[in-house]
């Protein structure tokens, strides 16, 4: 972890590109959602910043790179949360046409995301891309 940023409605912090950083980054956004008390959605929310984290050291971080996760929390009494992973590789995520089989070990990350968030999507960056995620505190 190199950088950390922490105030009334964002936090973010660096991710080596390792196994290790996964746990990291699900606990620090489990306190940031603590924080924000963002109540019934919390699990759904930690489990996407899994879910992206993962995805970012398997599939999107180069050796040598990190990944940044940022965490916002709208200002106007929403309660919606605001999950990007930011990372510098090339390729560009997306959920698959089919479920994986049964005894598949990977494939399913993105279709969590995809049926636990409100709303999912992929921006450039350069170099990069930046996948993110919102959730209400509530969904209606």
């Amino acid at each position: 972890m190199r950088e950390v940023i922490e105030d009334e409605w964002l936090r973010e912090r660096c991710y080596a590109r390792a196994r290790r950083s996964v746990p990291e980054a699900r606990a620090f956004a489990a306190r940031a959602f603590a924080d924000w008390g963002l109540g019934p959605r919390t699990d759904d929310a930690v489990l996407c910043v899994s879910e992206l984290a993962t995805n970012a050291v398997r599939h999107g971080v180069p050796l040598g790179r990190a990944f940044r996760l940022r965490l916002y929390q709208y200002a106007d009494d929403s309660g919606t949360v605001r999950i990007e992973v930011h990372d510098s590789g090339p390729g560009w995520p997306r959920t698959r046409s089919s479920p994986p089989g049964a005894d598949a070990e990977d494939g399913r990350g993105l279709l969590l995301v995809a049926a636990l968030a409100d709303k999912w999507g992929v921006d450039e960056r350069n170099p990069g891309k930046v996948v993110w995620v919102t959730l209400g505190a509530s969904r209606c």
